[in-house]
């Protein structure tokens, strides 16, 4: 009897750390992103590629293309 209380108790804390490690590894990759419009990117924009491009030499990490066809602008993305 002793065995088996010690065996369950051995699981639920493997089981709680398991969780706890899976936890953490989302809060990780959760990280906050912070958004600008492109400054120097001018006209529609049709390529994300073009936009990183511009994005890169104003300082940030990335750039992708927001809107439709016709309204389409370019925005910076970096970590906060």
């Amino acid at each position: 009897m002793a065995r088996l209380v010690s065996s369950v108790s051995t699981i639920f804390v493997m089981f709680l750390l398991l969780v706890v490690i899976e936890m953490g590894a989302n809060m990780v990759a959760e990280a906050r992103s912070c958004v600008s419009k492109s400054f120097r990117y001018k006209g529609l924009c049709l390529l994300d590629r073009n936009c990183a491009l511009i994005c890169k030499t104003e300082g940030f990490t990335e750039g992708h293309c927001r809107g439709f066809a016709f309204g389409s602008k370019c925005f910076c993305y970096k970590p906060c």
